[in-house]
């Protein structure tokens, strides 16, 4: 065998090494991978089946570059857990979500809030440009809020595989005044459950919906899963996982494409 090919192997293996692991993570990585696709359970309030839609969310959480169904994603989700009080399968199952979930929505400034109450408008907002919205469209943000989000563009665009979609990370949503927000969410039912129906994060000024993908045949805010399965594969989501929290920014996980600045209060 040529020794340069030989080398790539060695080092291909060296690299895949931690996450393929030993024989403890076997059954764990074996259960996960079953899991992963056949998986029935209700983690946003609707029956799903399988969770790889929010896989690489878990995969960030849990500090690891392996894929759902390895060892290495089995080793890495155990240290999570002992470390939050559960048993330390490394196995994914809903008690564990259920307390991810919790930590991610309490990050969220929106989910802090009483939930029969809801904030009064706030004011001083200012317009988006152009080019900053989906399809052209412009919204409405808190100032601090769009410097923070133009911060975080121009550092995402630095990134060839999200530049190369430049639709990537464009906003479609922003703020929502009161009455216009109370009579869609009465109408659609999407507003983070019964209690927010007349009330959404996007009444604050501090929340964004920016575009990271969509399947063919769907829209950029569609939540069926086939559409949230595509955009959580986009590298404009990836990013997001990875870098967004650098500029205040944390994700309804439910939603892909939502995310909402931490720089200022409610």
């Amino acid at each position: 065998m040529p020794l340069l090919l030989t080398a790539l192997l060695m080092a291909a293996h060296t690299a895949a090494a931690p996450c393929s692991g030993g024989a403890a993570g076997t059954t764990a990585a074996a259960t996960n991978a079953a899991s992963l696709e056949a998986l029935v359970w209700a983690p946003y309030h609707r029956n799903e089946q399988g969770w790889r839609i929010y896989a690489p969310k878990i995969a960030t959480e849990i500090a690891t570059g392996c894929a759902a169904g390895t060892a290495g994603f089995a080793a890495a989700l155990a240290v999570w857990q002992a470390r939050h009080q559960l048993p330390a399968s490394g196995i994914f199952d809903p008690p564990t979500f259920a307390a991810m979930k919790a930590t991610w929505q309490a990050a969220r400034p929106f989910a802090r809030i009483d939930p029969l109450a809801c904030p009064p408008p706030p004011g001083g907002q200012v317009w988006t440009l152009p080019a900053e919205g989906y399809g052209g469209k412009q919204v409405q943000l808190r100032p601090g809020a769009l410097a923070a989000y133009r911060a975080l563009v121009a550092a995402a665009r630095r990134d060839p595989a999200v530049a190369a979609e430049r639709r990537s990370l464009t906003i479609f949503s922003g703020f929502r005044d009161p009455i216009g927000d109370a009579i869609r969410c009465s109408l659609e039912g999407n507003c983070d459950g019964t209690v927010r129906a007349s009330c959404s994060a996007h009444r604050t000024g501090l929340a964004v919906d920016m575009w990271v993908g969509q399947a063919k045949g769907f829209g950029p805010d569609s939540t069926a899963d086939a559409n949230r399965a595509a955009m959580v594969q986009s590298p404009a989501y990836r990013w997001l996982l990875k870098n967004a929290y650098r500029f205040g920014f944390v994700n309804y996980v439910f939603e892909p494409w939502h995310w909402e600045w931490t720089g200022e209060p409610i």
